[in-house]
């Protein structure tokens, strides 16, 4: 119970409270500073060539480049006498890379700009790259051969990466990349969500999209591949299902339950999920705990089978306006993106800016989405409002995770 100082005490009291104040203005203080010192960027990983542009977010111009394989000669010479992890080298190369090594895939940046978190699939590695150094503050080595996508908490201390052929997601630390945990998963661990929060984790596993066993009959090759909902604090598994049942309880039995890209709406109730060989994306309700609705999107390529979809992604990339309105999707093996309206999934198609386009973020403003164009190394900016692209910029080779994060405000490569 509070009580009042007597005299005696009421002089350190006071000295307490002026100190508590001091050290509260020196608190705002700092976090005013740190966002002072720092300026917000996009980040556009080129998977292929190793390289992380850095672009304005205002003017879309390119201010630096990061190398994101600083230690490139370093990790060859290991795998070279390592012959079990220079086969998942070559495997992840030839399969997934489709014939290039996969050195960028996820990254996100630390609050304050210092650092660029970055996985590395060919490595099976995740790093934390100094920005205004260039090189690798820290290292950390995934299960199995392969690191995947990545997920930054809300409050910017941890970020969940999966872990492909481990079967596995890691909970690292930001500032030091030590593991605080992990939880397990199907088949190929893909995207990784954070609900805004940050008290849950939205995880899907996609399985062995590598294999040329396409057809519906083999179907259960593809492996183990679920939908998980992971408490972020414990890491326990508060809900788990196979996509399977809610698509034949929906009546849609002949789609694949691999969950690729998603995305939701602000509360939380509304997700839209992207599944292998699908031209489109279903609705799922997480109240009622069902599919409500199927979008079908135009498939441009009626006649290329399903054994040359780009590791069974007939479309990959999707993400929701600020307002919940609208999506923008990315129409991977069709080369388009579509501006589809969230109310009656009417759509509008973009075609002839660029090919295999293999990301889709909404910028902070919420009235934007970034696409990646893998194929043709650029980005695009779409207005959600007009459906028009607004800017376009040239990146590296075979660009395709792109973020928002900070860098230093004086900040130039």
């Amino acid at each position: 119970m509070f009580s009042i100082p007597q005299k005696s005490e009421k002089r350190n009291f006071c000295r307490v409270l002026t100190l508590s104040a001091s050290l509260l203005f020196s608190t705002v203080a700092f976090q005013v500073a740190v966002a002072a010192d720092t300026r917000p960027v996009i980040f556009v990983g080129n998977n292929w060539e190793g390289t992380i542009d850095v672009i304005d977010t205002e003017t879309y111009t390119p201010i630096g480049r990061i190398n994101a394989v600083p230690d490139k000669r370093k990790r060859l010479t290991e795998l070279f006498f390592n012959p079990i992890r220079l086969i998942g080298f070559q495997t992840v190369r030839n399969l997934i890379g489709e014939g290039n090594d996969q050195l960028v895939d996820d990254m996100y940046s630390s609050l304050d700009g210092r650092l660029l978190v970055v996985s590395r699939p060919s490595f099976a590695d995740v790093v934390a790259i100094d920005t205004a150094t260039g090189k690798i503050a820290w290292r950390f080595q995934v299960e199995g051969f392969r690191s995947d996508h990545m997920a930054l908490s809300p409050d910017g201390t941890e970020v969940a990466v999966s872990a492909s052929t481990g079967k596995v997601v890691h909970i690292l630390d930001v500032e030091t990349g030590t593991e605080r945990g992990r939880f397990p998963s199907g088949n190929s661990p893909h995207e990784n969500v954070y609900s805004k929060d940050g008290k849950l984790i939205y995880h899907a596993s996609i399985g062995n999209v590598f294999t040329p066993l396409d057809s519906s009959f083999w179907d259960s090759t593809k492996g183990d591949r679920v939908f998980q909902i992971v408490d972020a604090n414990t890491l326990e598994i508060v809900k788990k299902f196979d996509m399977a049942e809610k698509l034949a309880a929906a009546g849609y039995p002949g789609l694949s339950p691999a969950v690729r890209p998603m995305a939701h709406t602000d509360d939380e109730r509304y997700f839209y999920f992207q599944l292998s060989f699908l031209h489109g994306f279903v609705e799922y309700d997480m109240v009622e705990d069902r599919i409500t609705r199927l979008a079908e999107l135009p498939n441009l390529i009626p006649d290329v089978p399903r054994r040359d979809y780009v590791n069974d992604s007939a479309h990959h990339g999707i993400a929701l306006s600020g307002d919940d309105s609208t999506l923008c999707v990315a129409g991977t093996m069709s080369d388009y993106v579509a501006i589809v309206s969230r109310e009656t999934f009417e759509h509008k198609l973009l075609t002839d800016l660029g090919e295999k386009p293999y990301w889709v973020t909404t910028d902070a403003s919420g009235e934007h989405c970034y696409i990646s164009w893998s194929g043709t190394d650029q980005m695009s900016v779409i207005s959600y409002a007009t459906g028009e692209e607004v800017a376009r910029v040239d990146v590296g080779d075979h660009p395709q995770r792109i973020r928002e994060g900070y860098v230093p405000v004086n900040w130039a490569q």
